[in-house]
């Protein structure tokens, strides 16, 4: 017999007994939508935040309080956290830092404000932040229409704000972006002038830079200062080369602002953005081989149950056994044909987790902000664990049927 007419039996079987085979197959449905989503949501989750700390560049690093980094808690340890940046410590870092590179200071006001613009209001999910005139360059940001901030402007503290693009599209949904520059939105009744609209960024897991408000640095402090926790420092320079001694030169020059002897250690960190990516794609490696073996276990679950189906099936088919080797067929027909029945159920199965799985793991990835992806490697893999799984498990039942004396077989009632 042949490959196709093997299979063709192996569907007349499974419809023949409809109800045992779709149990069994969601079985192992369930096991590769375990395995195939929770990869999938790992993959976009990585894929997002790599993306989004690549696009500020090789040559950009932060300084940050200790302890509060991407890194901070590795290996189930938390450093203890150091004390906040302060703005005069910042300011005074941006003064004194004379390394060739342009310096950046921003905070966060609010990560739950309510933006509003005549009758139309944001989610309560946008994030006011505070800025100087270097933050869009430092950070990759980019404008859509109209201008940054001037340094005076962020001195001053004047009433002025650049928009996200959600933020921008939710505020004004009869407006072409082009015509909001200009216009007056409200922030807990104080009113602020758009003098720009950035272009999309996208989100990470943690941070969604299009539901952002960018109010200059001054702003901030007069009227969400209370919120900011700590400032953030950022410096770009403008030879990836020369970003190692550019962070031993700020190491320097920070120790001096905060006053650090030389015998104590620093009480903040320095991250480079593609230290960042290599410290999430480890971090990641980790959470897919855990999703990996507890994929493996269900399917495992479902190897066991397959198998039995499969004994109880050659059970039931005795008789029509029997009646196939008194017509000549051969050990090795019977074998090849239970065999191939159970591949099907697995890769039918497999199919159904897969879709189920991109769904899930893309549902997953959608509330906290990543970005939709097709995992093939992952669909790739499935597929071959349902392979291996229907070969396992029906080779024994296959072995069984094939070994049955045609003779008994046939008496079998």
């Amino acid at each position: 017999m042949t490959l196709g007419e093997n299979i063709e039996l192996a569907f007349n079987a499974i419809w023949s007994n409809l109800l045992r085979a779709v149990l069994t197959l969601l079985i192992i449905a369930f096991g590769i939508m375990a395995l195939v989503g929770i990869l999938t949501s790992i993959d976009a989750i990585k894929s997002s935040m790599a993306n989004n700390l690549a696009s500020m560049g090789t040559n950009t690093f932060n300084i940050i309080r200790k302890g509060t980094g991407l890194g901070g808690g590795r290996r189930g340890r938390r450093s203890r956290v150091g004390q906040k940046i302060s703005y005069k410590q910042a300011i005074s870092f941006k003064e004194k830092y004379q390394y060739p590179a342009a310096v950046s200071v921003s905070a966060l006001g609010s990560s739950s404000a309510v933006v509003q613009h005549q009758t139309y209001e944001t989610d309560p999910t946008t994030i006011i932040y505070g800025a100087d005139e270097n933050y869009l360059n430092v950070a990759g940001y980019q404008l859509e229409v109209g201008r940054n901030f001037t340094a005076t402007e962020t001195e001053l503290g004047r009433n002025i704000v650049m928009l996200g693009t959600a933020v921008a599209q939710k505020l004004f949904p009869n407006y072409s972006i082009a015509n909001i520059v200009g216009k007056t939105i409200s922030v807990r009744n104080i009113q602020f002038l758009v003098v720009g609209v950035l272009k999309e960024k996208g989100s990470s897991m943690t941070f969604n830079g299009d539901k952002m408000v960018i109010v200059p640095l001054q702003t901030l402090r007069k009227y969400f200062g209370s919120q900011t926790n700590s400032y953030n420092l950022s410096v770009m320079v403008s030879d990836a080369l020369a970003i190692n001694p550019a962070m031993a030169e700020a190491e320097g020059v920070f120790r001096r602002v905060r006053k650090i002897p030389v015998s104590e250690a620093s009480d903040f960190e320095m991250e480079k953005s593609d230290g960042l990516i290599t410290l999430i794609v480890d971090n990641t490696a980790t959470l897919q081989m855990a999703a990996i073996f507890i994929g493996l276990i269900t399917l495992l679950g479902a190897a066991i149950g397959l198998m039995n189906i499969m004994l109880v099936s050659v059970t039931e088919r005795t008789r029509e056994i029997g009646i196939c080797k008194s017509l000549g067929a051969t050990r090795q027909t019977i074998l090849i044909q239970f065999l191939v029945e159970a591949v099907v159920i697995c890769q039918l199965g497999g199919l159904v987790g897969i879709i189920l799985g991109i769904i899930a793991g893309n549902w997953v990835t959608f509330f906290v902000g990543g970005n939709f992806v097709i995992p093939w490697g992952w669909i790739g893999l499935g597929f071959s664990l349902c392979f291996v799984v229907g070969i396992i498990s029906g080779l024994y039942p296959a072995i069984k049927a094939s070994k049955l004396d045609p003779i008994e077989a046939l008496r079998y009632e």
